[in-house]
């Protein structure tokens, strides 16, 4: 689409529990606008746009600019547009000779002290001031620029995505207004008074070293230049734009891709994205560049043996040569013998392909996800309670939301689009229990403080919750109407029985969890009697050997309090990366068709195989920890993986090296040469986000397009990637797009019924289930009744962990993630972002370090029962005695060398979370990781010499 700016209507709607209608007369015509609408929105509805500069639609009125003045009739002096809700009969005029006079004088105030550079000003064309400058017309500064001003002052450049010139700033606040209302953060204020005022970011420090977190938000909010991408002072302003869909997280934030000519300029949040809400994170915004770095295999690649060096071929004779290999070993080994693992990164369309392909075109179902990795016990545990694999709300219910539970998730980091809106939540007076062994940001940070902190012992999530039902049980806290209503009342009675127990009350749970009665006492309470109560979790629930037994006792506390089916409320699992709902949607597990219909199920094999032309087996495949162990054993000898790097990710990394070195064909399709492509004998090389089209689908269950920004620089879309495979291999598939794929997908899978691209288009998104019954989608599931039927109470016993600390081992390692980096960090560390992570750290409480001689920054060894690993010391009291925490962002660390292969008895989701370790000093390195740097410099190196060709 040709570049226009967003529309603004300057001021926020009125609230939504505004019924009442109010009619008004603007310029002599008659206009009916909600009441509580400011005269200025209300005048931009009309079609009559009052000039502006710290009015947007973003943010709450402020009304300090003083150029939206406007006369209303019987009211004395020139009342702020902005700031002034409409009345009954209210009679105004926004354009007379006065207002005209009055703001030609405050536009020449500002022009006075402004740097009249407009002709080179990365701004120029794009600049809300140079846009009121013509509209107030001004035609004469009376005031010259020789008195004192602020045009000497200095440019900060420190941040890596953007510069902060003070010299154009208008003082207009709205940068800080946005860190404030929208991201949270509270890093800027008015520095100063009067002419003095200026804005600061913390206490007068470099944008980069202060508290900042580089959303964006100030960035987008500025009307001047004072805040501009470096990007935009480098190429210029954009020409053209299409909206898609972010590629990190599970948020699925929405932006407009702004581009000039093939080139994109800046990623803006869309106002419009309903999952976002036009604000943004600093990897969505930011840290795209991965896409054209140097780094990036663009030539498809094969070799005989790992051993051997790359060989650069044709598409075609990549496909003909991986073809040949799968073909020969099936010959040899049995039709069992390879699989494939799609990924949460891809759309949903090439997700499909890939199982599809693996089903119809190997004629197995060996295919699994990393979702097995991160949220399998979520699609166990909620279809068990519920019916459905999925969370019940949308994210906008949580602003309905009176007490939020967090557990095992760190919502600004892993999630910050909607930690930002969670924080304005408990601004506004919502209470919030976190449950979690370290004291995230949301604990405690600017205007916001949790009523209470359970900072559990890792491992022991389901003896915390068990004790909070036996107090919501015996303390007659239960809901019973809901539960009679809605739920099966005979197992409910099971469960309570169970749950009330003393040997669950908080008390006698106290020593194993080291969490205080009081305090699981006092949020039981608040849960139960605060009002709506949501639970949102992540991967602090699901990677636990007890992860499905987690999820179960959440569901069975929602259930219990009669927290479901409304807004506000629900069970809400925060899925790490961009497309993980999908994978689990679209079948990528060994055991289940998309939809989550189950292999064995007759009814729906028939479906498949009238459709694809091809006999389904019956019989679950292998997980991915199976097809390691077949690997080993000598059964398994094929693997495709697209867009994952099991090697870094999963757990139990030497079991992983070990698997992979066994097979006789393994072919990665990436972007980059990542750790698993060390042992790949055939590589693919993908296409980003910005290159495709097709669908992700966030947490919220929410489908959106993704849209080719940019021709992709390898050639192909990934779904044409494995459509090309399939057609080597044999297997017709014949697609002119990826709407062509939805289509299909939408035939075979009951909740995308009702799902296509031109309906995604017409609505902007929708939220499965889409169908015959639910034409619309839907935001917030189980209203009337559960997809189950009746609600199912589940006994959670609580089973100890085999990973046990004792002598040898006597802390508990724990992982997460960090702003700046994403997962296993192939995109951000690619990127800018790496400036303000560069390597993953161990943080270790100052007791135990003390005890060990470990000083801040000193290389540590961290060992355990499966392998070890160095990296440096963070000293901090975010974690407890007794727990250590890391990231696993960066593969010259490798978090999962030390990780055992303990997994979840439900789903195999592995056990990331506790670990028993031992942290001394260490030199430096170990061998492995200068094996690694070396591996890592090999890589760069082919990578380097395809760049220059």
């Amino acid at each position: 689409m040709a570049w226009q700016r967003e529309t603004d209507l300057g001021t926020k709607p009125a609230p939504a529990m505004a019924q009442d209608l109010v009619a008004i007369r603007i310029d002599g015509r008659a206009v009916t606008v909600p009441a509580g609408t400011s005269i200025m929105r209300a005048a931009a509805m009309d079609g009559t746009t009052i000039p502006k500069l710290c009015a947007t639609d973003t943010l709450e009125a402020f009304g300090s600019c003083r150029l939206c003045l406007v006369e209303v009739k019987g009211r004395a002096g020139y009342p702020a547009s902005c700031t002034t809700p409409v009345t009954p009969g209210m009679v105004v005029r926004t354009q007379t000779e006065r207002l005209k006079k009055l703001r030609r004088g405050v536009m020449e105030l500002y022009i006075s002290d402004h740097p009249l550079d407009c002709l080179t000003c990365a701004a120029n064309g794009d600049c809300e001031l140079q846009d009121q400058a013509g509209a107030v017309g001004l035609r004469e500064v009376r005031y010259g620029t020789e008195g004192a001003s602020h045009l000497g002052q200095e440019k900060d450049a420190s941040n890596p995505y953007f510069d902060f010139d003070p010299s154009k700033c208008i003082v207009c606040s709205r940068c800080v207004r946005a860190c404030d209302e929208v991201q949270g953060t509270f890093a800027l204020t008015i520095d100063g008074m009067g002419f003095g005022s200026k804005v600061s970011a913390s206490q007068a420090e470099p944008f980069f070293s202060s508290e900042c977190v580089s959303c964006g938000a100030c960035v987008q909010a500025c009307p001047t230049a004072t805040l501009v991408e470096k990007k935009v002072v480098e190429v210029g302003t954009p020409d053209r734009f299409e909206v898609t869909t972010c590629a990190y997280c599970g948020v699925g934030c929405t932006f407009r891709a702004e581009m000039r000519g093939e080139e994109l300029v800046r990623m803006v949040p869309w106002k419009e994205g309903k999952a976002n809400r036009g604000h943004s994170c600093v990897k969505g915004r930011f840290a795209w560049g991965y896409a054209n770095h140097r780094e990036r295999i663009l030539n498809p690649m094969i070799r005989s043996s790992i051993d051997e060096q790359w060989r650069e071929v044709s598409w075609d004779e990549a496909f003909r040569h991986t073809a040949s290999e799968f073909r020969r070993i099936q010959v040899r080994y049995g039709q069992r013998s390879v699989g494939g693992i799609t990924s949460s990164r891809c759309t949903n369309e090439e997700t499909f392909l890939v199982q599809k392909l693996i089903r119809a075109g190997f004629g197995n179902n060996n295919v699994d996800t990393c979702a097995r990795v991160c949220h399998s016990p979520t699609g166990f545990g909620l279809k068990t309670a519920f019916g459905t694999s999925a969370g019940t709300q949308d994210f906008d219910s949580v602003m309905a939301t009176d007490v939020v539970i967090i557990i095992g998730a760190n919502p600004t980091d892993g999630h910050p689009v909607f930690a930002s809106r969670l924080k304005r939540r408990l601004r506004e007076g919502a209470q919030l229990i976190v449950i979690d062994p370290r004291r995230t940001d949301i604990v405690r940070s600017p205007h916001i403080e949790a009523a209470e902190h359970l900072a559990l012992r890792p491992g022991t999530n389901v003896a915390v919750l068990t004790a909070m039902a036996h107090v919501i049980v015996t303390e007659g806290l239960v809901n019973e109407e809901f539960v009679r209503t809605r739920c099966d009342w005979d197992e409910f009675e099971d469960w309570a029985d169970f749950v009330a127990n003393p040997r669950h009350s908080p008390e006698s749970t106290e020593a194993l969890t080291t969490v205080p009665a009081g305090a699981i006492r006092r949020a039981a309470r608040l849960y139960a009697t605060g009002g709506n109560g949501a639970i949102y979790y992540g991967l602090g629930v699901t990677e636990h050997s007890q992860g499905s037994t987690t999820v179960l006792a959440i569901a069975n506390l929602a259930m219990a309090t009669g927290n479901l089916g409304r807004d506000g409320v629900g069970v809400n699992p925060l899925r790490g990366q961009n497309n993980v709902q999908g994978a689990c949607d679209m079948g990528s597990f060994p055991h289940e068709l998309s939809g989550y219909r189950h292999v064995s199920d007759d009814a729906a094999r028939a479906m498949f195989r009238e459709l694809w032309g091809a006999e389904l087996d019956h019989e679950p495949g292998l997980r991915i920890p199976n097809m390691l162990d077949a690997a080993v054993e000598g059964t398994f000898k094929g693997l495709y993986i697209q867009g994952e790097d099991i090697l870094q990710s999963d757990p139990d990394t030497r079991h992983v090296a070990a698997g992979l070195a066994a097979m006789e064909c393994v072919v990665v399709q990436d972007l980059f040469l990542n750790e698993t492509a060390n042992y790949a004998h055939v590589f693919l090389p993908g296409s980003t986000f910005l290159e495709k089209n097709g669908t992700f689908t966030n947490a919220e269950r929410r489908i959106q397009r993704v849209r080719k920004v940019v021709q992709p620089l390898n050639g192909l879309e990934d779904w044409e990637i494995t459509q090309s495979f399939a057609q080597a291999l044999g297997y017709a598939m014949y697609y002119d797009h990826p709407s062509n794929i939805m289509d299909e997908i939408a035939a075979v899978t009951p909740t995308f019924a009702g799902v296509s691209y031109d309906r995604l288009e017409a609505a902007g998104s929708i939220q499965w289930p889409c169908n015959e019954a639910a034409p619309d989608g839907t935001p917030i599931m189980h209203l009337d009744g559960f997809v189950r039927g009746r609600g199912k109470f589940v006994r959670t016993e609580y089973v100890a962990t085999e990973e046990r600390t004792g002598p040898r081992f006597p802390l508990l390692l724990t992982t997460g993630r960090i702003l700046g980096q994403y997962n296993v960090g192939a995109q951000t560390r690619r990127t800018e972002n790496s400036r303000w992570h560069e390597e993953d750290r161990l943080e270790i409480h100052p007791h135990d370090a003390e005890q060990r001689g470990i000083l801040d920054g000193d290389w540590v060894k961290v060992a355990s029962r499966a392998g070890d690993t160095t990296l440096r010391a963070l000293i901090t009291d975010r974690v407890a005695p007794g727990v250590v925490y890391t990231t696993f962002h960066h593969p010259s660390t490798q978090a999962n060398v030390v990780t055992t292969d303990n997994s979840d008895w439900a789903t195999n989701c592995p056990e990331y979370k506790v670990t028993a370790v031992q942290v001394g000093k260490s030199n430096g390195p170990t061998d492995w990781q200068e094996a690694y740097n070396a591996r890592a410099a090999r890589s760069r190196r082919v990578a380097n010499i395809q760049a220059a060709e």
